[in-house]
């Protein structure tokens, strides 16, 4: 496998440009689903206080032949914590999960606009970070507000803004946004809806031409783009496929035509953060 291409965020913080995500791995085939992963060659591990799955993320990167120190471990602290002493209680609740001395990578789930509270929940995370239990700081499904909101109450500005991109729903403003204020976008979701995606004519034969599947047709979208994906597979095929995926170089024509099947109604459920709450 050719080497994994990084992005970096404007303090130089680092993430590989194809992660694996977690979601729903849970339990000990969870845990063994990690490991392989880490040992195939993933560096960075998405997982959330809301999978319910932290354990589980812990058990396989002590399970893995991999240094905790070449582990990049991201998690996220849920709507329901967000005030200041629930925040704090939360983020080192997760560090226990994992089992980890530090997350290397906190981020606020969801704004939750409404409730009001994420800069607290946010300053918690800074406050962490200068505790030096956590490494660094970022955000997932922020708009452009939230994001000025909590720079300018805290002068720190997130690494990395987690939010749903995939080809039918693919947010050039958030990512020039972002790629502007030195900000990594990760892309939740990368695959969108992966059975009705991977059947579009045009990502079919970007495939054929390179002689890939669909699905790693699309990682490589994600690379073109500067964005960093973190596709969950449970099987060693599929995570092997995916870690591949990134070394593929898409024309720019190419790009452009993945990028055209974005569509007005694109996301995959009602996720405006400006209104949705997830607690």
């Amino acid at each position: 496998m050719s080497e994994m291409p990084s992005f970096a965020a404007h303090n130089g913080f680092r993430l590989p440009a194809v992660g694996l995500g977690t979601y729903r791995l849970n339990g000990d085939a969870g845990a063994a689903a990690v490991a392989a992963g880490l040992d195939l060659g993933y560096r960075l591990v998405d997982t959330a206080f809301n999978y319910e799955n932290e354990g589980a993320v812990g058990a396989g990167i002590r399970a893995s032949a991999i240094d905790r120190s070449e582990i990049i471990v991201a998690t996220k602290l849920p709507g329901r914590h967000h005030a200041a002493a629930k925040a704090r209680d939360s983020i080192e609740e997760s560090r226990h999960r994992l089992g980890v001395d530090a997350t290397d990578l906190h981020l606020i789930h969801w704004p939750n606009p409404s409730v009001g509270q994420y800069g607290e929940a946010w300053q918690a995370l800074v406050d962490a970070q200068q505790r030096g239990t956590v490494r660094h700081v970022g955000v997932s499904n922020f708009l452009p507000e939230h994001l000025d909101r909590i720079e300018s109450a805290s002068g720190v500005r997130p690494v990395a803004n987690q939010i749903e991109v995939h080809p039918y729903f693919p947010q050039q403003e958030a990512l020039d946004l972002h790629a502007e204020r030195g900000i990594l976008t990760v892309a939740w979701s990368p695959l969108g809806r992966a059975r009705e995606l991977l059947q579009e004519p045009v990502i079919v034969e970007v495939a054929a031409g390179h002689g890939i599947t669909p699905a790693q047709t699309v990682i490589a979208w994600h690379v073109a783009r500067g964005t960093v994906s973190i596709p969950k597979a449970s099987s060693i095929e599929h995570q092997q496929l995916n870690l591949d995926a990134a070394s593929v170089v898409l024309a720019s024509d190419e790009v452009e035509a993945i990028t055209g099947l974005g569509r007005a109604d694109g996301r995959l459920f009602d996720g405006d953060p400006a209104t949705h709450e997830e607690m």
